[in-house]
């Protein structure tokens, strides 16, 4: 196949077993495996520990570092797109990647680790705007459902055999080789796109804001660092390690936002807010990945605590929900063509509601059996709201606001994340200090597993309220089709 600069794309191909569908597995494959390299070494921060003789506070730089990275490059994104071709654009990002993932493996000290990681978070931060992107261009709106499904699979499942993945690749090959078992996927993803990945987006070469860039790694990186410490301190919220890098990423988003208006090429045009599905799909997006988040870190630390299940066990245990949400996006994807967002979104989000409340009933004594059922009911619902509200909001942007609606959306995952944790984990902790001062005996076992599960009981009550705002939002969703004419597209042509 061979690539032709001057072809306008209205869409690729009605046809995805024509032209579209080696694309779609080009991109695909490197998502998944850049992806999958998110979660891969969290089972591995006590092997590291030893390795190179480093605390816990400084190994999780190997997680947090990764995460401000992807938040900052993120939003970087668009610009990327428009002085860029697909082809240079994905190739360098896997490229990128690469070369984060060899320093990583043959690290001789944990500085060049964290280098590597870091590496490998600017190519996995921009995998993701590229494939929405591409995907968004190359599919009409009434088939997007079901390929966005396909993608919320690469985006759950890689995630979810993460930890199970890395486990016996760490107690069987050693450590090193999370990283280079990635390499060949990689160099095949590579050697893929260069046979049959084409030219889709249209160069348009925007002038770079270089004050813009500043505000958003200020802003970005301060906030999701701050919030990502929240849980570190006794005092929470109230330390200043943790406060002052917030209120500095607040003030910095705020500039970059009201700096954005303010352009005539805008780093990050935030004109995708003035389509109301798009602006209702990024909300309940934020919303779940919160929920989510929180609830992917809240029952493990609930099993390993008061049920007193090892840590191999409580993964074991969450594993089926990972892999249903996983399993069942496409089928989601193409429901979604078929009906709609609302049938789909208004039974998701009410089971979702139920699930929590039953989880703000969670005993020491629950039987294991309900935590599986009940995640799966979260997962599975989760996959009936988030990739059907997010396809529907991007449906309703006109093609030129493709590049930006995507970088919002991935621009907030890792923030939600990070702030959905942080606040939930921190009203645990203060829950459980609160019970513990009016413990007859706080030191005592027993003392300590019910502060845990009053501290649980009370998230989850929470969560459960949240939940219920995803339920009165899915009433005022609605079929969004593309607006091509209430935001005009830039004149802007590439003379190359």
């Amino acid at each position: 196949m061979t690539e032709n600069n001057n072809i306008k794309y209205e869409f690729l191909s009605e046809d995805p077993n024509a032209k579209t569908l080696p694309i779609m597995v080009a991109l695909i494959i490197g998502a998944f495996f850049a992806i999958l390299n998110e979660t891969l070494l969290n089972i591995a921060l006590t092997t590291l520990m030893a390795e190179f003789g480093i605390t816990l506070s400084t190994v999780q730089w190997v997680a947090t570092g990764f995460m401000l990275v992807m938040a900052i490059v993120i939003p970087v994104s668009p610009l990327l797109m428009g002085w860029f071709t697909t082809r240079q654009l994905f190739i360098g990002t896997m490229v990128t990647f690469l070369i984060g993932t060899v320093v990583a493996a043959f690290a001789p000290t944990f500085s060049v680790l964290l280098l590597g990681r870091m590496i490998q978070a600017i190519g996995t931060g921009l995998i993701m705007p590229i494939m929405f992107n591409v995907f968004l261009l190359i599919y009409p709106p009434h088939r997007r459902g079901k390929i966005m499904g396909i993608v919320g699979l690469v985006i759950m499942f890689a995630p979810a055999i993460g930890p199970t993945l890395s486990g016996i690749i760490v107690e069987y090959f050693g450590w090193r080789f999370l990283f280079i078992f990635v390499m060949p996927f990689t160099v095949f993803s590579i050697l893929f796109a260069l046979k049959y990945l084409v030219n889709i987006t249209e160069r348009t070469k925007p002038k770079i804001d270089w004050i813009s860039l500043v505000y958003s790694t200020i802003g970005l990186g301060a906030t999701i660092y701050g919030f990502s410490h929240a849980g570190e301190s006794a005092d929470g919220f109230m330390t200043p390690s943790v406060f002052i890098p917030i209120i500095i990423g607040l003030i910095g988003i705020l500039l970059f936002v009201l700096r954005q208006f303010k352009l005539d090429e805008p780093l990050m045009d935030l004109r995708v807010f003035k389509f109301p599905m798009f602006a209702h799909a990024v909300v309940l997006f934020v919303i779940i990945i919160m929920m989510m988040f929180a609830s992917e870190l809240i029952l493990p630390v609930f099993m390993q605590g008061p049920m007193g299940l090892t840590a191999a066990a409580a993964g074991l245990l969450l594993l089926p929900g990972s892999l249903l949400n996983g399993a069942m996006s496409p089928f989601m994807g193409a429901l979604f063509d078929k009906v709609g967002p609302k049938v789909m979104m208004i039974p998701a989000t009410i089971v979702l509601a139920v699930t929590m409340f039953m989880f703000s009933n969670l005993t020491a004594d629950t039987p294991q059996w309900i935590i599986i059922a009940g995640f799966m009911l979260i997962m599975l619902s989760v996959s009936a709201t988030m990739m059907p509200a997010e396809t529907n909001g991007l449906n309703q942007l006109p093609k030129h606001l493709y590049p930006h609606g995507t970088a919002v959306v991935s621009t907030l995952q890792p923030l939600a994340g990070a702030i959905g944790v942080s606040v939930f984990i921190g009203l645990l902790n203060s829950r459980q200090q609160s019970y513990l001062e009016g413990a007859a005996n706080p030191e005592s076992k027993a003392a300590m597993t019910a502060a845990m599960v009053s501290g649980v009981e009370f998230v989850y009550f929470l969560i459960f309220i949240v939940a219920l705002i995803a339920v009165v939002m899915s009433f005022f969703v609605y079929r969004a089709k593309p607006i091509e004419d209430l935001v005009p597209a830039p004149v802007k042509k590439d003379n190359n």
